[in-house]
């Protein structure tokens, strides 16, 4: 074991986390989101049009688009994953089919985050010190309960819970980023074990990454990750045991994996190039004023906790910071950061950082006080244990009118918005309370040396919140979020199936139409349809719109809001005469 390294674990706090707990734990992550929910504006809905175009043969499937106009966000593969399992899966709603690829994702992003640290883990300069008379930490032990917090460090991230639970391109890059660096963490050791596995998985990962629309944060993750592997190779541990010089010669240099994911990362960037698909970015760093002020409050919040304990990690372990358990999930935070400090989309490049803080997180667990963990798990005790009173609180008002303010605030913000009580996400909402309660309990009174103990809470009390909201408050989420009240409400006033010209709408909007109103959406432009008996015309195309209609045609017929946000209206036109 290296001995300048700053862990100090006995056998005793490497104690295994129970598997069926953990996979318990995932699945009550996961679930919840993807099941019993409609399409919410805008990312979300707008990629599931998509899907359905594709999977009803209206769409082209090389070039993702909503009615002729290519998709807002660019990448073939998760659009594909989507309509596929559409097609598959008939017998299905079409927004639940969508659905159950991405939710394969969500759970591959956290099996690549877990193997990513237990192979980083089981570094030389990662190991524990050794002690004099034994007793410490095994390494597979070790690597385990490393990789075991790591994966409670994602789950605890608060932003990681909408967005990985919506049918976007965002979770198919998260993913496939993931694999990326878990791909990259096997390349690290000295005698890869099955290396063409690897290569493959380095393969499909980064052809997926490029074909999810992330072909810069291909080039710029892949050659950094490769870059990282090859100084851990190159630069062999102090602990790690002299090769004797002929050894490494009696190899020939074109079985070494590292060459050929080299080789199929410059092969996967050469296609891109040559087919133009790098596009150009907007380079303009957001970084000052109030957009600055904005991405740093996003920095606080969004990676919370993990970036806090990932800061520790780096200062505890400063001197190591050129060894791979280290240096490969460093470069994966600093090309996600600088990313996210893009105008555009902050938040959603911002969540491949998550993994990647998650694995550095895991590694400042080895050298907490045991004061700093008692910190941790007060303040995650208080924090979620009030976010779940509230979500309760609320929920109750909305049930029975008392106590009467935060009825009155729902009634404000959701009008119309007519409660019902399900005994379902009544009993699942009361399940995961009383399972939080039993694990306050649980921590307080035993496994105080386990390593992994200080993220145990953070990560059930973000579950606890993201699964109550996804229950309690479903019904009233569901009215806020989702166009569906608004396109049922346009609905009931043109024929059933009815052909509906639409100007100035989004893409959004249009997905919502033809899935939730079941009408047969045309734009305006190029050239209006003579049959269509109905129109629908954002307030800011309505100036202009006499240059694509020929407004003696048409009579305005109603204005349709979305009930809880008055700012967002449509008007609806009738064809008035033939």
């Amino acid at each position: 074991m290296n001995p300048s390294t700053p862990a100090i674990v006995t056998q005793a706090a490497v104690r295994r986390l129970p598997r069926f707990a953990l996979f318990l734990f995932c699945a009550a992550y996961i679930l919840p989101g993807f099941l019993g929910r409609e399409p919410w504006k805008n990312a979300d809905v707008t990629a599931f049009g998509v899907m359905l175009e594709m999977a009803t043969g209206q769409g082209d499937w090389w070039h993702p688009q909503v009615l002729g106009v290519l998709a807002d966000e660019a990448g073939q593969l998760p659009y594909w994953l989507g309509a596929v399992f559409i097609q598959l899966l008939p017998f299905l709603s079409a927004e639940l089919a969508a659905r159950i690829p991405f939710g394969l994702l969500l759970a591959a992003t956290m099996a690549c985050t877990w193997y990513t640290v237990y192979h980083l883990a089981r570094q030389p300069d990662a190991q524990p010190v050794a002690f004099a008379f034994g007793g410490e930490a095994h390494p597979t032990d070790y690597a385990r309960a490393l990789a075991d917090a790591s994966l409670l460090a994602l789950v605890a991230c608060l932003g990681l819970a909408q967005l990985s639970h919506e049918t976007t391109p965002d979770l198919a890059r998260l993913a496939l980023a993931s694999a990326t660096l878990y791909a990259a963490s096997r390349l690290t050791h000295a005698d890869v074990q099955h290396p063409a596995r690897s290569v493959v998985l380095w393969g499909l990962a980064t052809l997926g990454l490029v074909l999810s629309g992330a072909p810069w944060i291909t080039l710029t993750l892949g050659t950094g990750l490769l870059f990282g592997a090859w100084v851990a190779r190159r630069k062999p541990s102090e602990a790690a045991p002299n090769t004797p010089s002929g050894q490494g010669l009696s190899h020939a240099w074109l079985r070494d994996p590292l060459l050929w994911c080299a080789v199929v990362l410059a092969a996967v960037l050469a296609v891109v190039a040559l087919t133009g698909g790098f596009y150009r970015p907007d380079w303009d760093l957001s970084l000052g004023g109030a957009d600055g002020k904005a991405w740093l409050r996003l920095l606080v919040w969004f990676a919370w906790p993990a970036w806090p304990l990932a800061m520790w990690t780096v200062w505890r372990w400063r001197h190591q910071l050129l060894r791979p358990h280290l240096l490969l999930p460093l470069w994966a935070v600093l090309v996600s950061v600088v990313d996210s400090a893009m105008p555009q989309d902050q938040d959603r490049a911002l969540l491949l950082a998550l993994p990647a803080l998650s694995a550095l997180a895991a590694f400042a667990l080895p050298t907490l006080r045991r004061s700093v963990s008692a910190l941790i798990d007060w303040f995650t005790l208080l924090f979620f244990s009030g976010c779940a009173i509230v979500i309760w609180v609320v929920w109750f008002a909305m049930q029975t009118g008392v106590p009467a303010k935060p009825a009155a605030n729902v009634a404000k913000l959701a009008p119309g918005f007519v409660p019902e009580f399900s005994v379902w996400l009544f009993a699942f909402g009361a399940l995961a309370t009383a399972a939080w309660i039993w694990l306050v309990a649980w921590r307080v009174g035993q496994h105080r040396q386990a390593i992994w103990k200080s993220l145990v809470l953070p990560a059930a009390g973000s579950t606890l919140c993201w699964l109550l909201l996804m229950t309690l408050w479903l019904p009233l989420l569901d009215f806020g979020r989702s166009y569906g009240p608004i396109s049922r409400r346009i609905a009931s006033m043109v024929p059933a199936n009815a052909c509906l010209l639409a100007d100035g709408l989004s893409q959004a909007q249009i997905a919502a139409l033809q899935y939730h109103a079941k009408l047969q959406v045309v734009r305006t432009e190029p050239a209006p349809q003579e049959r269509c008996l109905a129109m629908v015309v954002t307030p800011s195309h309505q100036p202009t719109l006499d240059q694509r209609v020929k407004l003696t045609d048409w009579a305005h017929k109603a204005t349709v809001s979305r009930l809880t946000d008055n700012k967002e209206r449509l008007l609806l036109y009738q064809r008035v005469g033939d």
